[in-house]
């Protein structure tokens, strides 16, 4: 069972938090955080591409000329895909990329990501985000003090206000509650800021 220092906002150690074994401390299955990422990639994509066929593009239906006679190869319209400015065959058209994973799955890659991250050193449990104001030097300054790095990945129950505010204008940070966290989160970020309290959520909720 990994038990982790509990650190406040002046990253000073006030205690240690066990956490348990199968969600901090399990095998890292590349293969599931691939499929993860992956999965959630896919769902972000706006899929909105669109190529004009040829009865979308601009021009007239008429027969160029007529069909025998002139020497000239038959044709019959202006839009026809063989022509500049023709209409595209087989174009993108807009569609849905999204795609479901077994829950066993998502859950598998969110614990390989979480004890990816503890194997690493990337993670660390901060007593509570209580931030004095919503005010983003505050926020700034409470992140360097816990030497967060470039990229940060914030992770906390509820509803925090000062926090949300606080950050939401710093770059590289990324403030995420505790039902959204994902593998792409936890992989995107150089380093895991997360709650005593999200933290022991997390050891409840995805212990098998």
């Amino acid at each position: 069972m990994p038990t982790l220092d509990v650190v406040d906002l002046n990253n000073q150690k006030v205690g240690q938090v066990d956490l348990a074994d199968e969600v901090f401390g399990a095998d890292v299955n590349e293969a599931l955080i691939y499929e993860a990422v992956r999965q959630y990639q896919a769902g972000q994509r706006a899929g909105t591409h669109k190529t004009k066929v040829r009865s979308e593009v601009a021009g007239s239906g008429k027969k160029l000329w007529k069909q025998k006679g002139t020497g000239r190869a038959r044709m019959g319209s202006v839009r026809s895909p063989i022509w500049r400015h023709g209409g595209i065959v087989h174009g993108p058209q807009p569609r849905d990329y999204s795609y479901k994973l077994p829950r066993k799955m998502l859950l598998g890659a969110l614990r390989s990501a979480l004890s990816a991250k503890v194997r690493d050193g990337e993670l660390k449990v901060v007593q509570a985000f209580n931030l004095a104001d919503h005010k983003t030097r505050n926020a700034m300054n409470a992140l360097a003090a816990l030497e967060a790095g470039r990229t940060v990945l914030v992770v906390d129950n509820g509803e925090n206000r000062n926090l949300a505010l606080g950050i939401r204008n710093l770059k590289g940070v990324t403030l995420v509650p505790t039902r959204e966290v994902n593998a792409y989160h936890l992989l995107g970020h150089e380093s895991v800021l997360i709650s005593e309290a999200a933290a022991r959520k997390f050891s409840e909720a995805l212990a098998k």
